[in-house]
């Protein structure tokens, strides 16, 4: 009998030399991996990666654990499912199920697992998504660099997902509780693991409905920036300053704060949207009546807004005193400067339009537009030179529509006729 126990217990020193040989191999493997990963996986903040060949000593203990036969009778190296680990760091919880389908199309999936999904609110394990993929053939190295090796047919990639919050609570959990000797019994030490871990989860939460949030804000200003451009080349006679696609209809979504600036601000350009300008004109002035702290550059922004909104019925005298004070507020703010050109350029203004675009254009030399409005305001003061000069800086800029076409043409049209 212990003849026949003997004969079953792996060898720790021939499985160590056989897994010595095969780590550079599988670290080709891994980086491989890990290249398909950074290469397809598209986020707006893109994720981090943490990549890893299990190390001796933890693939011994585990291989002791789940497969002692097969160890003991193999002379090749015995698969694990988690060897090769790579962990993808997302930053927001959306972020997951985006990485979880582009992941879909580049491999075999063979498993997934939600680690945490079914656990009570008092329990404090950490959430990730976990997929087993097989191993792409391209992602194994040729015989000419790793002559005699032969991947396990059951090689996999263990692939985890996982949001910065997630992955820190991982990381402590597992040198707290998964790798020491005792575990938190005490139920006060239970409970303050579960409480870290409700804290962190709930962190995961906030900052994604305030990326949802600003997501609403976002979409809502570009629509109000869009009919503000619309008017401008309406009463110019132009076309669009910018092809807008047309975007998917953003759900109203329920303020993370009801009542805050940010809250009345998001009710004022969705009214301001929806063509409702009094409810606008009205949201705006009472924020800019509080006089909202921290600093001027949330006034700045406002008055921005409100001026937008003034423009858009046509009451262009206060829709400028709000463009200044705007520009006075934040003496960055470009836009402010170039909105306040738009409106001289309306109100045939050429030279205060001129000042107020180069202005803008001393704070942001890359505004094809502002070159291009100024290049018009140009033109009407029969400032032929200066005007093809800055059409040709706003074409180099890369905007070509149109009307910078006409444009270029009648300035042609002036030089031949002076020559």
């Amino acid at each position: 009998m212990e003849n026949n126990f003997a004969d079953e217990v792996p060898t720790k020193i021939k499985i160590k030399k056989t897994y010595e040989i095969y780590e550079s191999y599988l670290t080709v493997i891994m980086q491989n991996i890990e290249g398909i990963l950074q290469k397809n996986i598209k986020l707006s903040s893109q994720p981090t990666y943490k990549a890893r060949i299990k190390s001796f000593s933890s693939y011994y203990k585990k291989l002791l654990r789940i497969k002692p036969h097969e160890a003991a009778q193999s002379d090749r190296l015995v698969s694990l499912t988690d060897m090769i680990g790579i962990r993808i760091i997302c930053t927001f919880l959306e972020d997951l199920s985006v990485v979880l389908d582009e992941l879909k199309p580049l491999f075999e999936i063979k498993e997934i697992e939600r680690k945490g999904a079914s656990q009570s609110f008092n329990e404090f394990g950490y959430e990730s998504i976990h997929l087993l993929v097989g191993i792409p053939p391209v992602c194994v190295p040729g015989t000419d660099t790793f002559p005699d090796m032969e991947l396990p047919p059951d090689a996999v990639c263990e692939i985890q997902i996982r949001t910065i919050l997630q992955d820190a609570w991982a990381e402590v959990e597992h040198e707290l509780i998964y790798k020491s000797e005792f575990s938190p019994f005490d139920l006060p030490l239970r409970r303050k693991l579960a409480s870290m871990n409700a804290s962190l989860s709930l962190a995961d939460i906030i900052f994604q409905e305030i990326r949802d949030y600003q997501k609403k804000l976002q979409g809502e200003m570009e629509e109000r920036r869009k009919s503000f451009y619309e008017k401008a080349d309406d009463l110019d006679s132009i076309k669009p300053e910018v092809e807008y696609s047309e975007s998917e209809k953003i759900e109203r979504i329920t303020p993370y704060v009801k009542g805050t600036i940010d809250d009345m601000l998001l009710d004022a350009i969705h009214a301001h949207n929806e063509g409702d300008l009094e409810k606008a004109v009205k949201i705006y002035t009472q924020i800019i009546e509080s006089k909202p702290e921290p600093d001027n550059v949330v006034l700045s922004v406002i008055h921005k807004h409100r001026g937008m909104a003034y423009f858009a019925r046509s009451e262009y005298e206060k829709s400028l005193d709000d463009f200044k004070a705007s520009a006075e507020l934040d003496p960055h703010n470009f836009r402010s400067l170039y909105y306040e050109g738009i409106v001289f350029s309306i109100l045939k203004e050429n030279k205060k339009a001129i000042e107020c675009f180069t202005e803008s254009l001393q704070l942001n030399e890359y505004q094809s537009h502002a070159f291009f409005r100024r290049a018009m305001a140009y033109y009407d003061e029969k400032e032929y030179q200066k005007s093809m000069q800055d059409i040709t800086a706003a074409q180099k800029l890369g905007l070509n529509n149109d009307a910078c076409t006409t444009l270029h043409k009648k300035l042609m049209i002036q030089f031949d006729m002076n020559m």
